[in-house]
């Protein structure tokens, strides 16, 4: 019932979301942000507030992960106060929260990645992961409105990172979404895919290089998992193809692709997102990939920039077995994740 509660709070939200969004593109997202979490602790109980509250300096806020993390008995891990610890009032501030940090199409990536846990738990029935749509946990830095604060909303496949300076987003990363399945196969939601465009952008840019292109974009084996747990990203030097090898054509396939992943921020956040990697020099991005672009198919890429890195994985099989439709995908700042270069 929980979790039937979880998605009609959503279903509410969406339906009055589109004017909201409209009026909110006025004010500054980190004022919303303040306001949206004020609301939220402002509900909680003391025990609550305890579980949902750190010091901006404590390191649980490097802690970020993307995998379900639980014990031999089956209890989360996980830091933060889960949505299966709130009343409907509170759900509903958690969530609004969440929007308050997102675009609208970021807010339906993410609350339809929690969604997809309650599909999991129907394939995997009683498999050794618990798989709970309410498991998924807020977590306030800081005091929202003095000085530096940040706060994370994070679970299975989900980990989304705000740090805020003097009512300015400072940072929006790490930013981790992930779909198991990427593409429901089978039942009542059959079709939906959660993370359409950071796969299909990819593919089109790859598909739209020459052979002596592919050849320089190509590596040798597939990216390793995204690293978390760590405050900045550990991806050595670019490799693949430099964008200064790329047609016009192509490199508009590129930007494509880059907003795939920043049109989930705000839309004042996601500008500034952009403006930073023109300003560092497009020529010096690179795309690399591995795998077949078909159907079905393993494949990952990175696109690196002096500025981001954006990682994607597809390697794995989902949970009723159906080969590479398992989706990690991963922006962060090589500078600044968690406001790090904006002390």
């Amino acid at each position: 019932m929980r979790s039937r509660r979880v998605v009609l709070a959503v279903l509410a939200l969406l339906i009055v979301g589109g004017a909201a969004y409209v009026a909110q593109n006025l004010e500054p997202s980190g004022v919303k942000m303040r306001a949206a979490a004020e609301r939220f602790l402002n509900l909680l109980n003391e025990e609550q507030k305890q579980r949902a509250t750190f010091s901006f300096t404590d390191q649980e806020r490097f802690n970020w992960h993307f995998v379900p993390l639980q014990d031999e008995q089956r209890k989360s891990t996980r830091k933060g106060l889960p949505l299966e610890a709130m009343n409907a009032e509170q759900r509903n501030a958690a969530l609004e929260l969440l929007r308050s940090a997102t675009s609208l199409d970021g807010f339906r990536r993410a609350t339809t990645i929690m969604s997809l846990e309650s599909i999991l738990r129907d394939l995997e029935k009683n498999g050794a992961m618990v798989r709970n749509p309410d498991w998924y946990f807020f977590s306030v830095f800081g005091k929202p409105g003095t000085g530096r604060w940040a706060w994370r909303v994070e679970g299975h496949h989900l980990s989304l990172n705000f740090t805020v300076e003097d009512g300015k987003v400072v940072s929006a990363t790490p930013l981790f979404m992930g779909a198991n399945p990427a593409t429901v196969k089978e039942g009542p939601r059959k079709g939906l895919r959660t993370l359409a465009e950071s796969q299909d952008r990819a593919r089109d840019l790859f598909r739209s290089l020459t052979e002596d292109q592919r050849k320089q974009a190509r590596i040798g084996q597939h990216f390793p998992e995204i690293k978390a747990r760590n405050q900045l990203p550990d991806v050595g030097k670019p490799v693949g193809l430099a964008a200064s090898k790329l047609t016009e054509e192509q490199r508009g396939l590129l930007f494509d692709l880059l907003r795939a992943y920043t049109s989930s921020m705000p839309a004042d956040v996601a500008e500034a997102e952009m403006n930073g990697i023109q300003e560092a020099g497009l020529d010096s991005i690179h795309f690399a990939w591995s795998g077949s672009p078909e159907e079905g198919q393993q494949h990952t890429y990175r696109v690196q920039g002096p500025t981001f890195v954006a990682e994607f994985l597809n390697v794995q099989e989902d949970s009723a077995k159906n080969p590479a439709n398992h989706i990690h995908a991963c922006w962060r700042s090589r500078k600044n994740d968690f406001g790090l270069a904006s002390k």
